[in-house]
């Protein structure tokens, strides 16, 4: 039974708070950018069109989050967890380090192996999938090792279309933090960057 409470203050630490996360760029809600905010995020990172890669974003931290805090679907709702927070790691956190007060890579991280490990024990007797009696086979670990899959599938696949192209079809390139136009901060652009 300790087992089982434990897994359930996970489920709904880890669940809930990442659905939280997640309507802060949905809705806007508890401090949060909302769906414009997120939708330039988005485009900033090359993934376009920014509007859809935020809905899809949101919609899959929702949906993932309410899963965990239920105990219900086996790895699906984990998997999802680590496909987004892989991409938020790649695209945002790791260049600025480990520490989340610098935007680095602690709270995706966090969240990832979280869902790991809930993926790989299960959800526990104080979960739907137990009551419905699917926890056994939902946490085969073929199926298991599958649904993973699956999420760092999509999260390559996503990876992959990235596009840093401006809006009127030109090429860009992206810049480093404290470069403008590829110029180290405080010289003098060259004529061909200006």
């Amino acid at each position: 039974m300790v087992r089982d409470l434990g897994l359930l203050a996970a489920r709904l630490t880890l669940g809930l708070g990442l659905a939280a996360h997640a309507a802060q760029k949905a809705f806007g809600w508890f401090e949060g950018a909302g769906p414009q905010g997120a939708a330039g995020m988005m485009e900033s990172l090359g993934l376009k069109p920014g509007p859809t890669y935020a809905t899809a974003a949101s919609a899959n931290e929702i949906t993932a989050g309410l899963l965990i805090a239920l105990g219900l679907g086996g790895p699906l709702g984990p998997a999802a967890v680590i496909s987004n927070m892989s991409v938020a790691a790649r695209t945002v956190h790791l260049k600025n380090g480990f520490f989340a007060a610098k935007s680095g890579v602690e709270l995706p991280l966090l969240y990832a192996v979280g869902a790991l490990a809930l993926a790989s024990s299960g959800y526990g007797a104080l979960s739907f999938d137990h009551v419905l009696g699917l926890d056994e086979r939902l946490r085969h670990p073929i199926i298991t090792a599958l649904a993973l899959a699956g999420g760092i599938a999509a999260a390559e696949t996503i990876l992959a279309q990235r596009d840093f192209s401006p809006p009127d079809g030109t090429l860009a390139t992206p810049t480093i933090k404290g470069e403008h136009n590829g110029q180290p901060a405080g010289t003098k652009p060259s004529p061909a960057t200006s």
